[in-house]
């Protein structure tokens, strides 16, 4: 195998990441649903109704829509690199450095929400995806002023 094929993993892991915390989401949120005797109101404005469940289930709901923003560009660039055929271990490194960071700023944010830990892990997940912007970008610009 090779690295731009191996490129793939990490947007494996980090969409199976995705998968987790969407079932504990539900794990916690339909429990304390029942438990509160809420039951779905569609004219209750967004969120509304979320609101009145404890933080701690609802800090599983707010990471998984955390997964659902930024990830996207994740996703893009690491499937760029692997259709550029980019072969280089450093730009896979960083996507796993990438999703490791995500997956520690999830733990963080569902298990105790401490605010200052997870925006330190949001901007330093930011250094591998600006590096791996980088890379992406210049492969393509590489090969396009070689067609």
């Amino acid at each position: 195998m090779n690295a731009s094929f191996d490129m793939l993993g990490p947007v494996i892991a980090l969409v199976a990441w995705s998968m987790v915390m969407w079932v504990w989401m539900y794990a916690t949120r339909l429990p304390a649903m029942f438990a509160a005797g809420m039951k779905p109101d569609p004219e209750a404005p967004r969120g509304e109704q979320m609101a009145l469940l404890p933080a701690r289930v609802r800090w599983k709901a707010d990471n998984y829509n955390h997964l659902m923003e930024q990830p996207t560009v994740f996703y893009a660039i690491a499937i760029s690199l692997a259709v550029l055929s980019v072969d280089s271990t450093i730009s896979l490194g960083l996507a796993w450095t990438y999703v490791m960071l995500r997956v520690a700023h999830s733990l963080v944010q569902a298990l105790a929400n401490r605010i200052e830990i997870r925006f330190l892990l949001f901007v330093l997940s930011n250094i591998p995806l600006f590096a791996l912007t980088c890379i992406t970008a210049s492969a393509y610009l590489t090969r396009l002023a070689g067609a």
